[in-house]
């Protein structure tokens, strides 16, 4: 028995060290420095960023959609913007939803520090559930959800009706530092979670995977 206490102990610290190792795999070969900005900005603002892992995730996927225009719902300081820009086409466009438009500032001014030019997103303030359905029908190749988590379920109706067939849409944050999994009264924001990860899994339209980055990454393809 204490010999297999040992085991599991090996095992916890292999996974954590593996963990560390994934989350600070490539990022050194971006300019890290307009990314430093703006999560000073959002730790200013008491604002939690995706994690170094989650950006490098959000770049290969749009990467790999061959991104020309991602929505994303939660603008933020402009961390995940920039992981999402940097994986995108050189012609793409970010259109960003933000409740705060202060933050959006903070946004622009981190985009345009980290070289792209002012004509490669489109900020619009609002709530998202007030401004997504202004947005176009299928024209969209990526959606990436970082607001909210009481509203995550609309946002994933909406996330549907955005998205090209073949498009991807991402929720951050669906661990809710552990939250989810635990047998604890959770509070409803939680419960969303939940409702929203079995929704995707049993989505008859969508191809889903759970990515252990950040505090949870999960992603589905539209099917077409």
């Amino acid at each position: 028995m204490r010999q297999l206490r040992g085991q599991e102990r090996a095992i916890t610290g292999n996974r954590q060290t593996s963990w560390a190792f994934a989350e600070a795999y490539g990022v050194e070969h971006i300019d890290d420095t307009a990314l430093r900005w703006a999560r000073e900005r959002a730790r200013e603002a008491g604002l939690r960023s995706v994690s170094s892992g989650t950006g490098a995730a959000l770049r290969l996927l749009a990467a790999t959609a061959d991104a020309k225009a991602v929505a994303e719902i939660g603008t933020g300081t402009g961390v995940s913007g920039i992981h999402l820009l940097h994986g995108m086409r050189p012609d793409g466009v970010l259109t960003t939803v933000d409740l705060e438009p202060e933050r959006q500032q903070f946004a622009r001014q981190a985009f345009r520090a980290a070289g792209f030019a002012g004509n490669r997103a489109r900020f619009i303030p609002g709530r998202a559930l007030d401004v997504l359905p202004r947005l176009a029908d299928g024209g969209y190749d990526l959606v990436f959800c970082d607001a909210d988590r009481a509203e995550c379920l609309d946002y994933l109706a909406e996330s549907l009706r955005l998205l090209r067939p073949g498009g991807l849409v991402c929720f951050e944050g669906v661990f809710a530092d552990g939250r989810t999994v635990e047998s604890a009264v959770q509070p409803t924001e939680v419960l969303r979670l939940r409702e929203l990860l079995r929704a995707v899994r049993e989505s008859t339209v969508l191809q889903p995977s759970l990515l252990p980055v950040g505090d949870g990454l999960l992603c589905a393809v539209k099917r077409g």
